[in-house]
């Protein structure tokens, strides 16, 4: 099974970003594999393709595996294992998103919950627990907004993108407004003006 030209550039570079996003060589370039190809594959056209040894392409589908970034599927009258990659890059965005908040983020929200419920000892322990508050806040805060995030469906999903700079100019209308209305309700009372006294009639 020989690359297309195309094909081979795309698989190449994500084996070499794979270490950044935390996989190796091996595993990105059995993803971008997966995901450019019209059909599913099963291990030994994989490792055709790639060059890869029978072992390391079986790892490599277990790690993507565990990753829920494969399907595997089975075709008739065939005992080989096929294996493709969701056709929906919106839930693969919602997959991977998913798997890294329960390896990455949950973890550390664990260990911050941990040292917020411990009593400091000293100054420098006030001050570091202040720090650590205040990651917890926006750790939580944002996976809140993943989670709702991850019920929305991905047509949805794609109009939330696409809204950008618009929500933040309407969040910065909203908060003229509400900063306006505020100033007014807030705005002293003018003094009525004393009263005028007429002045009495001479006397003579």
């Amino acid at each position: 099974m020989n690359l297309a030209p195309l094909t081979q550039r795309f698989v190449l570079h994500f084996g070499e970003m794979g270490s950044r996003w935390g996989i190796n060589r091996t595993v990105g370039q059995i993803y971008a594999l997966l995901y450019v190809s019209p059909r599913a594959l099963n291990a030994d056209e994989i490792g055709e393709a790639l060059a890869f040894s029978r072992s390391n392409v079986s790892m490599g589908l277990k790690e993507l595996q565990s990753w829920n970034l494969v399907r595997l599927q089975h075709l008739p009258n065939d005992r080989r294992e096929y294996f493709q990659a969701p056709e929906d890059v919106w839930a693969i965005f919602r997959t991977l998103a998913e798997e890294r908040r329960k390896r990455e983020i949950d973890p550390t929200l664990s260990m911050l919950r941990d040292a917020l419920m411990e009593q400091p000892a000293t100054q420098d322990d006030i001050h570091a627990q202040a720090r650590m508050k205040q990651m917890h806040d926006l750790i939580e805060l944002m996976t809140g907004w993943l989670a709702e995030v991850q019920k929305m469906d991905s047509a949805t999903l794609i109009k939330l993108m696409k809204m950008g700079a618009r929500v933040q100019k309407l969040l910065e209308v909203a908060g003229s407004v509400k900063a306006g209305l505020t100033g007014r309700a807030a705005a002293p009372k003018l003094a009525a003006p004393p009263a005028v006294i007429p002045d009495e009639p001479h006397r003579s």
